[in-house]
């Protein structure tokens, strides 16, 4: 499959026409003094690198939650199928946002949105801290309900600010910003386990680590900064005209591509931790299995992007999702220690290369930079409502973990 770059021969066009086509950039929007890098453009991406770790690194966790509320913190009043749906409507809500967040970001609320998610982020954890055992609903609207929609408010935002800074080096920036989410996946899970099983307890880890975050928070909204004008009020594009993005063929194929794609690619991330405590391998490595997964996904979401400008976006992001797919199948096999680590490895690596190329490949359909947010957001909203419904239709499916 290639890339709508390649269909332009290199002969007819500038090498600086290519590259802003690969990148979604129509020829009315070069802006020769983009800083391509820098010490301020690079502050930027590492204001998002922080926001990526803080919030949907703890996403990523949620394998760490999932397994402690089976088999203690809730254990006597809800099932494992109940539980899983925390964080099924917690992935929905932050895709699904994308359609109204992605529209404020290209009409200049950037900064009300990350400051907004940030607060209520922290609120959400703190809350998350005063729920008591056997209490399903106060656990959902925190960590469900709440947290969804903080990520929610700051994760197209924070993908979207970097176009601001990067057009040619876009896909290694953007990749670089979203290790920020593995490894927060990758340090979490460790923290949390050692809180959660340790002499802190539950409450007083969670309470721990709303702190943490709040403090990593506080730096990131220091960093980033907007560089680009937004939309005037005469040139906003009202709902009604956006439909027109469902008459471009490409983008719609790359919609249903990304649903079937994401209904799929958080199963074994919620459920490997659990599945190893039951397969019995030893629990200190079991607690350390999200770990090894995020820590492959991080460098998952770097190399596979520096193919990109050679190759297109496209080609790269195929292989990837094909080798995701064939280790779902293989989940059916991972029983023993040394498989789970192997499994952990690759899903690891291949998932973060579809992470990391997500929003370059969704940008790269866009005409202009004005475009990006409101495509990665109606992208994303079609995504996390079939997360949300394929999640709940795949219950029977988890007996096995």
């Amino acid at each position: 499959m290639s890339s709508p770059s390649e269909s332009v021969s290199e002969k007819s066009v500038a090498p600086t026409d290519i590259t802003a086509k690969e990148e979604g950039v129509g020829d009315s929007d070069l802006e020769p003094e983009v800083p391509e890098g820098g010490l301020r453009a690079w502050s930027v991406v590492l204001g998002v690198w922080l926001v990526q770790f803080c919030t949907f690194g703890y996403t990523n966790a949620f394998g760490v939650y999932n397994d402690f509320y089976v088999r203690e913190y809730l254990a006597q009043t809800a099932t494992s199928s109940q539980i899983s749906w925390i964080g099924s409507v917690q992935l929905m809500i932050t895709l699904s946002a994308g359609l109204f967040t992605g529209r404020c970001f290209d009409i200049g609320y950037f900064w009300h949105m990350m400051l907004g998610g940030s607060i209520l982020f922290v609120f959400c954890l703190f809350m998350l801290s005063l729920t008591q055992p056997e209490h399903y609903y106060q656990v959902f609207l925190a960590q469900g309900l709440g947290m969804g929609l903080a990520i929610g408010t700051t994760y197209i935002p924070g993908l979207g600010i970097i176009s601001h800074w990067f057009r040619k080096r876009r896909a290694i920036a953007l990749g670089v910003a979203t290790t920020g989410s593995a490894v927060g996946g990758t340090l979490h899970p460790i923290m949390l386990n050692a809180l959660f099983h340790g002499p802190v307890g539950f409450h007083n880890g969670v309470r721990a680590s709303a702190g943490l975050n709040l403090g990593l928070l506080i730096i990131a909204l220091l960093l980033m900064k907007s560089r680009l004008p937004w939309q005037s009020s005469k040139g906003r594009r009202t709902f009604g005209e956006m439909k027109a993005y469902f008459k471009d063929v490409p983008y719609v194929v790359t919609i249903l591509g990304t649903v079937m794609t994401l209904t799929g690619l958080y199963f074994p991330i919620f459920f490997l931790q659990l599945n190893a405590v039951k397969n019995g391998i030893n629990q200190n490595l079991a607690f350390y299995t999200l770990a090894i997964l995020n820590a492959g996904s991080t460098v998952g979401r770097v190399i596979p992007n520096f193919f990109v400008r050679r190759y297109g976006v496209f080609n790269v992001m195929v292989p990837c999702v094909a080798a995701c797919a064939i280790l779902i199948f293989c989940t059916l096999a991972v029983k023993t220690a040394v498989s789970t680590v192997v499994f952990a490895i690759l899903y690891g690596f291949f998932s973060g290369g579809y992470v990391g190329l997500l929003a370059p490949m969704v940008g790269s359909l866009a005409r202009s930079d004005t475009e990006i947010g409101e495509r990665l957001g109606m992208c994303f909203t079609f995504t996390g409502e079939s997360f949300y419904y394929c999640s709940c239709s795949k219950r029977s499916l988890t007996t096995h973990f």
